[in-house]
């Protein structure tokens, strides 16, 4: 049996019933819809979902950051930097 990650659940047609009363009885926590007694579908908050988004990033933030560390690194001078900003910028201008 699989794992659910929710401590409260509905079903779905408690949920087209009465959406308010579900989302009231879950005080924020995360809901399991069920559909034949079987998982369809998890509601969350609103702030649950933006945090768990950011936390996604983050993590893709970090495996990036992990494979780039073990890249060769290219010694650049800060002035390398600028110039080669400055010629890009340049070029920009000309293409428009």
């Amino acid at each position: 049996m699989r794992s659910l990650f929710a401590r409260l659940a509905a079903t779905i047609s408690e949920l087209k019933a009465n959406p308010n009363e579900v989302l009231n009885q879950a005080n924020g926590e995360p809901i399991v819809i069920l559909s034949h007694n079987k998982p369809r579908a998890y509601m969350v908050p609103v702030e649950t979902f933006e945090q768990m988004q950011e936390q996604l990033e983050d993590y893709r933030l970090l495996q990036e950051a992990r494979k780039r560390m073990d890249d060769e690194s290219i010694p650049v001078s800060i002035n390398e930097l600028r110039a080669g900003i400055q010629e890009k910028s340049a070029q920009g201008v000309e293409q428009a």
